[in-house]
């Protein structure tokens, strides 16, 4: 039986060690061609590089298809579709992020970000993180990747969606358990650190990051990662409109502006 064609990429980058561990859970039942950045690209989210071009370089690595791109996930993706594969991958697999992605973090996410460029091409996606940041243990949740891509497989994703994985801190033996989930409040803030230049006496600042965290639906994946489970959300990023706002207010909106007569 021909095997599955997997996309692999990142926001670490391409010699972070969860993209090997990635890679290792997957390689002996799957086509897979790794494209990642060059270099760590995490919080860059969806975004794409337009003011410089891209280098692609093509690596000797553990024996497979790899290749580095002077660029972010989503640029990864774009060059893997569209210069490096003869044919689609049937599915983009993003991570192991170090940190997690759960909550709102997903709208910064690099790792998430990838698999977003593959949905909006009818491409569905998994994008894996794990919530150590510190000290990841990606090769204790190396066999809990393949069920997921099982799950994908058996019962799709509907169009433009993705599944937001995240895995708990800890894992000593296997997880309490897995929850598919919704998509929780919480997501990184700004901790800005003011700074004077010693020579230009400006002042510049780094951006830290702290949780901003909410009182969170018991089934958000916020709060299922917090209990030590798996939490899984299907992500939809096909229809981004309000359509509640849209259908109660159109009539408000438009006779606004016919009242303006511009």
């Amino acid at each position: 039986m021909t095997k599955k064609r997997i996309l692999i990429t990142n926001d670490d980058g391409i010699h972070a060690p969860g993209i090997k561990h990635l890679w290792n859970s997957l390689k002996n039942d799957y086509e897979v061609t790794v494209v990642a950045p060059h270099q760590e690209q995490s919080g860059v989210g969806v975004s794409v590089t337009i003011r410089h071009p891209l280098q692609l370089n093509r690596l000797h690595w553990n024996g497979i298809q790899a290749y580095s791109v002077t660029g972010t996930p989503a640029d990864c993706v774009k060059l893997a579709l569209n210069v490096i594969l003869d044919e689609r991958p049937h599915l983009i697999v993003s991570g192991i992020n170090r940190g997690t992605n759960s909550g709102r973090n997903v709208l910064y996410s690099g790792t998430c970000g990838g698999v977003i460029e593959g949905t909006m091409r009818d491409i569905p996606g998994i994008a894996f993180s794990l919530s150590d940041y510190q000290d990841p243990k990606f090769e204790s949740i190396e066999r809990f990747i393949p069920p997921f891509l099982e799950f994908v497989f058996n019962k799709p994703l509907p169009p433009q969606t993705f599944l937001n994985v995240n895995f708990p801190s800890v894992i000593e033996g296997a997880p309490k358990g897995f929850k598919f989930a919704r998509q929780g409040k919480e997501y990184w803030g700004e901790s800005l650190d003011a700074r004077n230049h010693p020579t230009e006496g400006h002042t510049y600042y780094w951006i830290g990051a702290r949780k901003v965290q909410f009182e969170e639906n018991e089934e958000s994946d916020v709060s299922w990662l917090n209990k030590g489970y798996v939490a899984a959300v299907p992500v939809n990023v096909g229809d981004l409109t309000e359509n509640n706002h849209l259908r109660t207010h159109k009539d408000l909106f438009e006779k606004h502006f016919e009242c303006l007569n511009f």
